[in-house]
């Protein structure tokens, strides 16, 4: 296939390796944070980290947009579910994300009329089919994923759909970042940018990694040669005395970001006070909600919800994977009371989850560690 089988050229992705080894200082520790999810899939998927020498580490970030739903919060979707007259729709992997007592799929098998779509349009079309039921649509990810509900809420509002509205969970990238770099337990010498986010919102919003950091960008494509680069354009910096946000992703990713995208994300949304966010808690200004000129499609306003708090299971560490701090083969949980099929935490369910990588290509990197 024309411009994905060539990223993926083990002779040059050798290559390149090499150029990284010759690179590193040998009396030196690299680590690394790759923020996106995606990116910890391709690292597992393609044996990236083998490639890499001993003294570079990748360690994980924020990135997963299933991963930081608070239990809370799905508690507060499953309430709206319930409903007899409520359509609840979501994405797929959001269906099996655990709340403090169940996941959306349980509420499902219960008898709410839970359903996955694959995007904000198709529950649209559904409120458009059953114009007696109310159709709820809980939206989630990060800047990828807030235009198309965006535009898929100015289209409603357009029609007059009355019975459509929108549980808005988005959140945003940079908040987190600076939450992650403000703490006192992590040590990281550069980052992985995200390359998903990085299409809406370009690559100027990370420029205060380096400004007040001191922390090397580069944000990244997907696949293995993509990452590799990355690698290396991150370890050049560093060896040079430079410090710099770079965009690897050029095909894809314009420094100044969608600018009709971010337009669009202006016209609808506004942003929270605060936000919690799993296993890393409160972050202000994290988190978008429905400006006033759509507060008709709030389902947060149409619905009473819980609206409370609930601590992450003591056993999960899913918080302490967020952050980087451990691996996920150190959670004590990891691949034997935590599975995909029977996840405790939201990392093991998404297919960006940190946990589910290393469950599906690396789940005995422990053991690889240890020797």
């Amino acid at each position: 296939m024309k411009f994905v089988e060539e990223f993926r050229d083990a002779k040059l992705g050798k290559v390149v390796a090499g150029e990284i080894l010759a690179a590193v200082d040998p009396d030196r520790h690299y680590k690394l944070m790759e923020v996106c999810g995606g990116h910890t899939h391709s690292i597992y998927r393609y044996g990236i980290d083998d490639l890499l020498p001993e003294n570079v580490e990748l360690v994980h970030g924020p990135g997963c947009p299933v991963c930081v739903i608070p239990m809370g919060r799905v508690d507060d979707g499953i309430a709206i579910a319930r409903h007899e007259e409520v359509i609840f729709t979501c994405f797929g992997d959001m269906m099996r994300v655990p709340g403090s007592t169940q996941s959306l799929l349980e509420a499902k098998a219960e008898g709410a009329d839970v359903r996955m779509v694959y995007s904000p349009l198709d529950a649209l079309r559904l409120a458009k089919a059953n114009p007696d039921r109310q159709v709820v649509f809980f939206a989630i990810g990060f800047e990828t994923t807030a235009p198309s509900t965006a535009l898929t809420m100015m289209r409603a509002k357009a029609e007059g759909l009355a019975n459509f509205s929108c549980m808005c969970n988005h959140v945003t990238i940079v908040p987190p970042l600076r939450a992650l770099l403000d703490s006192p337990d992590l040590r990281l010498d550069g980052f992985i940018g995200p390359g998903h986010v990085s299409t809406v919102v370009g690559a100027r919003p990370f420029e205060f990694i380096p400004a007040d950091y001191g922390k090397p960008v580069v944000i990244s494509g997907f696949e293995p040669l993509d990452i590799l680069q990355t690698v290396l354009m991150i370890i050049r910096q560093l060896g040079e005395g430079r410090c710099e946000v770079e965009n690897q992703y050029t095909r894809v990713v314009p420094y100044e970001g969608n600018l009709r995208a971010l337009e669009v994300m202006s016209q609808v949304f506004e942003l929270r006070p605060h936000f919690e966010w799993r296993g890393l808690g409160f972050i202000s200004q994290s988190a978008l909600r429905l400006a006033d000129a759509y507060a008709d499609f709030d389902a947060e306003q149409r619905y009473e919800v819980p609206g409370v708090r609930v601590a992450d299971p003591k056993a999960c560490q899913c918080g302490e994977v967020l952050k980087g701090v451990i691996k996920p083969w150190e959670c004590k949980v990891f691949g034997t009371a935590c599975t995909p099929e029977h996840a405790i935490g939201t990392c093991m369910v998404s297919p960006e989850g940190a946990c589910a990588a290393y469950y599906n290509y690396g789940r005995f990197a422990s053991e690889k560690a240890v020797a």
